[in-house]
């Protein structure tokens, strides 16, 4: 991979750092010439060798172009239109409308709930294109917040970003492309994310696949595929996304420090004492309890809860909080509901369910099982995202969202 796609995002990702107060960020476009603005900022770039760049190596970059950053705001009352790297290429900056009007939400989404959290953050969804992605993203959308629906099924994703364009407004969601098995899939992805948004909030590890079968006929090939894309993935994603969230934590901190330094307490006692961004596993209640013929779901489930952990120990310095969602049963999903590899068919095929004859006896099977006596919707799912969000005071976590099926221990 080239040095300046990867700069670019790394770039991108501080400008953003600088800018942000918590609720909305600068757009930042990376553009060849620099127009003619009346507002330009000219900044150093990092000194870095032959190598490609990793994000790790911009952290040089932070420190001077923060002070530049703030001095020229402080000077101009305003930020920038244009931002010159040396070396690299220019940056267009501007402003995006994160009014309460941007997005309006209906009355069945849950958005008049909490009607702050979300309002102008940009949120990143994968396997966003239908399921409970698609349904975490409308969810998302409707409370103000920015998404990007990542699928390897770019059309599905194009179409289902248009639907939500003309339900909540333009520029509400956008489509990338991406494999989240592959890492060269996820690195180009995470670029193409930063170019557009400058960096981002919330991400949202929601892609999976399920293979049922018993570990006697289950075919090798199928647990590797699940293993790949829900437990492998998740790593591949939390790598390239803390990398750019490192960034904006250390642009923030960067800002914070260079307004004390210049005996700007108001401003900095302005910016919010806490900077926190998120990354979500969106886990199962089968990565809480071993599932009978299920288990390259269940293991991949309860390995991505280790990885969770393990991640929010790691990051928690970064101000990255990172905590898995354990839901149950969204039976009218594609997971469970597609014609040809849903959950039902798989499970009725497998013979999980004794005495089941069709797909209709499979289902009241599992409905029976949930003391709530539904399966669970898109909108049970988004409030316990709405939570973790909210709360600044915890990472690590895997909290059920079952109707009461698998409970907390």
């Amino acid at each position: 991979m080239s040095t300046a796609p990867r700069f670019q995002t790394a770039v991108a990702s501080v400008l953003r750092g600088f800018t942000y107060d918590g609720r909305r960020a600068a757009r930042v476009e990376h553009i060849k010439p620099a127009p003619d603005a009346a507002r330009v900022l000219h900044l150093p770039a990092p000194q870095v060798g032959d190598a490609d760049l990793p994000l790790d190596l911009a952290d040089d970059f932070v420190g001077p172009a923060a002070r530049a950053w703030n001095a020229f705001v402080q000077e101009h009352g305003e930020l920038p239109d244009v931002v010159t790297v040396d070396g690299v290429g220019a940056f267009r900056i501007g402003k995006p409308d994160t009014s309460a009007s941007q997005h309006q939400g209906g009355g069945q989404h849950i958005a008049g709930e909490r009607a702050s959290t979300m309002q102008g953050r940009i949120a990143v969804v994968t396997g966003g294109a239908q399921g409970f992605g698609l349904a975490l993203a409308e969810e998302l959308a409707a409370g103000g917040a920015t998404v990007a629906l990542v699928d390897l099924n770019i059309e599905g994703a194009t179409a289902s970003a248009a639907d939500l364009n003309s339900r909540f407004g333009d520029g509400t969601a956008s489509a990338f492309a991406a494999n989240v098995a592959d890492e060269e899939s996820v690195a180009a992805m995470i670029d193409d994310l930063c170019a557009r948004f400058g960096g981002f909030d919330l991400f949202i590890s929601n892609a999976g696949v399920l293979r049922a079968g018993s570990v006697m006929s289950l075919s090798v090939q199928d647990f590797s595929l699940v293993t790949d894309v829900n437990y492998s993935a998740f790593f591949v994603c939390t790598k390239h996304a803390s990398s750019v969230l490192r960034l904006q934590n250390a642009g923030y901190r960067a800002r914070v420090a260079a307004a004390l330094a210049g005996g700007n307490t108001e401003e900095a006692e302005s910016l919010p004492s806490h900077f926190m961004t998120d990354i979500l596993q969106i886990n199962s209640k089968s990565g809480l309890k071993g599932s009978n013929r299920n288990g390259a779901y269940a293991g991949s489930k309860f390995g991505g809860i280790g990885l969770v952990q393990s991640f929010a120990l790691e990051l928690v310095e970064y101000g990255i909080k990172v905590n898995a969602i354990c839901p149950g049963n969204f039976f009218d999903g594609p997971l469970w509901s597609d014609p040809d590899r849903g959950l039902f068919v798989q499970y009725l095929n497998a013979g999980k369910v004794p005495g089941a004859q069709s797909i209709a006896d499979v289902k009241r099977h599992y409905e029976k099982q949930v003391p709530m006596g539904r399966g669970c919707t898109g909108a049970d799912v988004a409030r316990a995202v709405y939570y973790v969000v909210d709360q600044v005071y915890e990472t690590g976590q895997a909290i059920p969202v079952t109707g009461g099926q698998e409970m907390l221990r």
